[in-house]
């Protein structure tokens, strides 16, 4: 048997990059997703065609999750399509580095809302629909160690998603419900292409700097969340999973 069938998910922010990658991971173990985009309908519908391609389910929402009612529905619609929810994936995110001369309250406002509101939003709407083997899943990144320069404001939002991840880690273990977070290093994705990261002198700096010896792809990504997803992970709760290959 699969290690997740009949399980239901949610990967927020999954219309590309590794909300995709995971997403797709997911459904390949058995589980029915919800795939949920703010902007990117032909990439979430671009998700669900390849799961269901595979004899999987799926379906795409349309959210923000930094709006309360948008969490709310996109949770409604997986307990509406698919009967259930196991599977919480906090992925959405956005990021912009700058340095502390230029940030503004735009800047500020726009990564904590998503990346920190929405991660709460998401939960909240979630956890009610949720029982016993529960898992949220927290995307942080690794810069919440490593602070490179220009990122005040993107690291401080995934320690604050580090800090949350313990407290409901806490909150929700009463009830059986796990929460963890994984911490991407680099990781090639399209976002990372197109902002020209992926092939640039940073990227070679910081595989030199990693012991494995390359930039990570999406699916070491998508393989540590179906871990944490599934029972195989049954004894771990408020851990962070440092998936950099070894950066530190």
């Amino acid at each position: 048997m699969s290690k997740l069938s009949g399980k239901v998910a949610i990967v927020t922010g999954a219309s590309k990059g590794i909300g995709a990658g995971i997403a797709k991971a997911l459904a390949a173990e058995g589980a029915a997703v919800i795939v949920n985009y703010a902007s990117s309908k032909s990439g979430a519908d671009d998700v669900v065609a390849a799961i269901t391609g595979a004899g999987g389910k799926a379906a795409a929402v349309q959210g923000d999750v930094s709006r309360r009612e948008d969490a709310q529905a996109i949770v409604d619609a997986a307990v509406t399509q698919f009967g259930r929810l196991d599977i919480l994936v906090n992925n959405s995110g956005v990021y912009e580095m700058m340095p502390i001369e230029d940030i503004t309250e735009e800047h500020f406002h726009r990564q904590f809302n998503v990346n920190v509101l929405g991660t709460l939003l998401a939960t909240q709407a979630a956890v009610p629909h949720m029982g016993a083997g529960g898992s949220v899943i927290n995307i942080s990144s690794v810069v919440s160690r490593i602070t490179p320069p220009g990122s005040a404001v993107y690291s401080g939002t995934k320690g604050a998603v580090d800090a949350i991840t313990g407290v409901l880690a806490r909150e929700l273990g009463p009830k059986q419900i796990r929460v963890n977070a994984i911490n991407p290093g680099l990781i090639e994705t399209e976002g990372t292409r197109s902002a020209h990261i992926v092939g640039s002198d940073f990227e070679q700096a910081i595989v030199a700097q990693t012991p494995l010896g390359r930039t990570g792809q999406v699916e070491d990504i998508a393989l540590i969340a179906v871990f944490l997803a599934s029972d195989e992970s049954r004894w771990l709760t408020g851990d962070h999973l440092i998936a950099s290959g070894g950066l530190r």
